[in-house]
């Protein structure tokens, strides 16, 4: 018996069953489509969730450095750990890095917030994003005790043709390449702890880093000490907190708990140990200003 008319003739409960798988197909791509242009969270909502957040830094004691346990100390991680805490979260976890590995590093992923205190710079003011600032002062001269090349100066290095040492990323390179260092006289290392073994080795005749890490350095090891007097080419510089471009609303939110606790008797608590003062609180210099200059 040939079946073929019967087997094309209009099946209503056919229809009905591929109907409803066509349905279940469109409604299971929506969900994908849905799933998938899903916005992530932003890092302001983490931290009112009570999140873990990533802080990014080098090992540079007295501002940021890992503990025995990877805990974030130092004076900068200390603000930053009050701050979040009272944004919502007790939760952070340390990401060491080389300085020079710190912006790229938050721009790739690896961790949220730069907590190194690194300086306002309008060249990093197009890559991040500053916090207001946290702290104000110079940058310092580490050189070998009793300063045997009497090196006062960044011109004073370059004139007696010495070589000077620094950390890679660090504004000190290219304020040397605009004094005329020649590039072999420019050392770049990974950070404090290389740069005053450069210096205690004979390596370099002085090294340039921030005035609270030299000022670490120099209580902590006989062998070195602070060029006195030292003539900056620079003025002033302020440390901020760093945050990803995308990320304005958790800067905005993070200074407006950042404008109380400045200054503050708890503040003060947490990094006086680290040997930072009421001296080097922030003049008034905004994040902007600092940008433009």
């Amino acid at each position: 018996m040939d079946n073929s008319k019967n087997n094309n003739r209009y099946n209503p409960l056919k229809r009905f069953v591929l109907k409803g798988m066509a349905a279940l197909g469109i409604a299971a791509v929506t969900i994908g489509l849905m799933a998938g242009s899903a916005p992530a969270q932003s890092l302001l909502d983490r931290i009112k969730n009570g999140d873990t957040i990533r802080l990014g830094y080098s090992n540079a004691p007295p501002g940021a450095y890992p503990g025995a346990n990877n805990e974030p100390l130092g004076l900068v991680n200390a603000i930053v750990v009050d701050i979040l805490k009272k944004m919502g979260t007790t939760k952070v976890e340390s990401v060491v890095t080389d300085w020079g590995a710190l912006i790229p590093g938050m721009q790739a992923g690896r961790f949220d917030i730069i907590t190194g205190g690194m300086y306002i710079k309008p060249e990093r003011c197009r890559n991040v994003l500053f916090s207001e600032p946290i702290s104000t002062a110079k940058d310092a001269l580490i050189v070998l005790k009793g300063n045997p090349e009497a090196v006062h100066s960044f011109e004073n290095v370059r004139d007696k043709g010495l070589v000077l040492v620094t950390g890679s990323g660090y504004t000190a390179v290219k304020i040397a390449q605009d004094l005329g260092f020649a590039d072999d006289k420019i050392m770049q290392v990974a950070g404090t702890a290389e740069i005053s073994q450069a210096v205690k080795s004979g390596r370099a005749a002085a090294g340039v880093m921030d005035w609270f890490e030299a000022t670490k350095l120099a209580a902590s090891n006989d062998g070195l000490e602070l060029a006195d007097p030292y003539t900056s080419p620079v003025p002033r510089d302020y440390g901020a907190i760093a945050f990803p471009l995308n990320e304005q609303a958790t800067v905005d939110a993070f200074n407006v708990v950042l404008k109380a606790y400045m200054g503050s008797d708890e503040m003060m608590s947490s990094v006086s140990k680290y040997g930072y003062t009421k001296d080097n609180l922030p003049d008034g210099t905004t994040t902007a200003a600092a940008c433009n200059r």
